[in-house]
């Protein structure tokens, strides 16, 4: 069965890849060609002034999604990206002394973050721990919350960082940032907070939650893939140093040639997903009531995450008595899937749901359920049907 509308499987898997608007493509496309901006922002002849300036305006469009100053946020290629400058940038600026909102300290050698993390924070610290840094991994609640209370007993006088993400890739859930900010700020810690998830979805202003360093990316709100920016504080900007070295690009903390294409793309997806970001949040969480009331009756079915505490659109369901591999292969109309796209290599369970205590078959039966800008209640219903047909058919074949 495929999607009437189009002739095309229906897409549910908005929060590993999204289309590029339309706008954006167009916008793109200008600064592509002989007949547009397509000049080095870094020259100073008239191609790469107009570059320039328009790089500069993307900026803006991108610091005032966040609520910071266009000179506080450095381009990237990505989250991931951004989240490695952030972690490691940070640590290993940490030599000597370091200046932190109320002062010098001593040379502090620890980190903490969660299990919960997407691969690109777990990975940066476990690189850091090879250099010689101590990481506490924390666990979340059964809901995947992190308790404010379990960080600050986790917190120690060498901490230097502490890494949690706003909203998990995965389950969806939102943390509480300003309350693990407040934490941070007592005891004069810095706070990464990965925001790819979130930003475009949710209200993000650094201001409120109390980021010192934000990291976000253009695919996730419809901009282009390969383009991110990373929000740092003045207060931890002398700390930062660098991935990449080279011309001297974005005030020295990331060389190399600018993307002015993708730039542009990515400030005008900025702006587009501001505008639209209180209505379109609640359709979406209307959306994603409609899914989870078509699903939950289920025997046996389980909502992985808090159930009010998460983004509007990301839901992450386990069936059990159904084995996972089987359900999406059943599932030719929808486009899902079982977990995070960065860990699709991978057969093991999703590290996620293990932390949240999930058994192994529990956490291998699950479904990620990513809503976007063209999913529409008819694309739920459909959905509906078919997840209840394919669990239903499972379990009836197994022994």
């Amino acid at each position: 069965m495929r999607d009437s509308m189009g002739g095309i499987p229906v897409y549910l898997d908005h929060a590993a890849t999204t289309p590029v608007d339309a706008r954006v493509a167009a916008l793109m496309s200008e600064c592509l060609t002989a007949q547009g901006t397509y000049g080095n922002p870094s020259s100073e002849h008239v191609y790469g002034r107009a570059a320039r300036a328009r790089v500069e305006h993307a900026r803006a469009q991108a610091a005032a999604l966040i609520g910071c100053r266009p000179l506080d946020l450095v381009w990237t290629s990505g989250a991931t990206e951004s989240n490695n400058l952030a972690i490691l940038g940070i640590a290993r600026g940490a030599s000597g002394t370091v200046r932190g909102t109320s002062g010098t300290r001593a040379r502090r050698g620890h980190l903490v973050t969660a299990r919960t993390e997407h691969k690109s924070v777990l990975d940066a610290c476990r690189a850091l721990e090879r250099e010689g840094f101590e990481i506490s991994y924390l666990l979340p609640d059964r809901d995947g919350l992190i308790d404010a209370h379990a960080l600050r007993a986790a917190l120690r006088e060498d901490t230097l960082l502490v890494s949690i993400m706003h909203a998990n890739n995965e389950t969806g859930v939102l943390q509480d940032i300003a309350a693990i900010a407040a934490v941070c700020h007592e005891r004069d810690v810095c706070l990464h907070v990965d925001a790819a998830q979130s930003v475009g979805k949710v209200p993000a202003d650094v201001a409120a939650l109390g980021a010192d360093l934000l990291g976000f990316t253009a695919h996730k709100l419809y901009g282009p893939k390969g383009i991110g920016a990373l929000y740092v504080s003045s207060a931890w900007r002398a700390t930062l140093r660098p991935l990449l070295y080279g011309g001297g690009q974005e005030r020295g903390l990331r060389g190399g040639t600018l993307p002015v294409h993708q730039i542009v793309g990515f400030g005008m997806a900025c702006e587009l997903a501001g505008g639209m970001l209180t209505a379109e949040g609640q359709r979406l969480s209307e959306l994603g009531e409609r899914l989870w009331g078509g699903l939950a009756d289920l025997d046996g079915t389980l909502l992985n995450g808090h159930r009010t505490h998460r983004v509007p659109g990301i839901l992450n369901v386990s069936f059990a008595g159904v084995e996972g591999e089987s359900l999406l292969a059943g599932l030719t109309e929808l486009a899902l899937s079982s977990g995070s796209a960065c860990n699709s290599d991978t057969d093991e369970p999703s590290y996620v749901l293990r932390a949240l205590g999930r058994d192994t078959q529990l956490a291998q039966s699950s479904l990620r359920f990513s809503l976007g800008r063209s999913t529409q209640a008819q694309h739920i219903d459909l959905a509906v049907t078919a997840v209840r047909r394919e669990v239903c058919r499972l379990r009836a074949a197994a022994p």
